[in-house]
Order: C-alpha cells, then sequence, then structure tokens
C-alpha cells in the first residue's frame, strides 16, 4: 500500500470529513487529494481539491451523510480553520453503482 504525503491540514481536513459518515473509513476511498498553498494579504493556508469515491451497499446515504449541510459544518483541525468547503459538482453515479465525490476546501492557519 502506497501512503500519500499530505499537510497536516490536508490529513485533518480527509480526517473530519470521513468521520461525517460515521461509517467505517474502507467504505470511502480516496481517488484523488491535490492541495495548493494559498495566502491573501492576512492569512496563510491551502487550497484542498479532493475526489471520494463511495463504493458498495448504500453508497447513496454514505454520500447524502458526507455532503448534508457540509458548507455550514464545523471542523475540528487542530492549527487549521476550514474558511471554505463545498461540493465542486454533482455526485457522480458510476457504471459500477459506485459515487465519485468532488470536494473543494479552504484552510488556514489558526
Amino acid at each position: 500500500m502506497m501512503k500519500l504525503a499530505l499537510s497536516p491540514a490536508a490529513a485533518g481536513l480527509l480526517r473530519s470529513l470521513l468521520g461525517r459518515a460515521g461509517v467505517d473509513r474502507d467504505r470511502i476511498l480516496l481517488s484523488e487529494f491535490r492541495s495548493t498553498d494559498w495566502q491573501s494579504l492576512t492569512f496563510m493556508g491551502e487550497r484542498h481539491e479532493m475526489e471520494l469515491r463511495v463504493p458498495g451497499p448504500n453508497a447513496d446515504e454514505i454520500v447524502d451523510l458526507l455532503t448534508a449541510g457540509l458548507a455550514d459544518a464545523e471542523f475540528a483541525i487542530p492549527g487549521q480553520i476550514v474558511a471554505d468547503i463545498g461540493i465542486e459538482r454533482p455526485p457522480c453515479r458510476n457504471p459500477d453503482g459506485s459515487f465519485s465525490l468532488f470536494i473543494e476546501a479552504l484552510t488556514v492557519s489558526d
């Protein structure tokens, strides 16, 4: 198994998102994750883009748990604030019955 090198902000964001679903972590697969540095005049952080794949039975229910109220959700990530988060595009049902979910987020240093 190959491990991805994620920044502390990216790893915390991913853990928090997976926790929202309340299912075993092996039910949600990370297909793609990209983080880039971001800054404004007063803040420093990272912009994150991720693709999650939810296979198997009840995939649509898990996607609903992940996305319901996402824009207003509170995240506990040490040293980080999730300034913005949302669905990049609507969840996509794949031919095998799984769903692909595309999420964008902005974290800033606390």
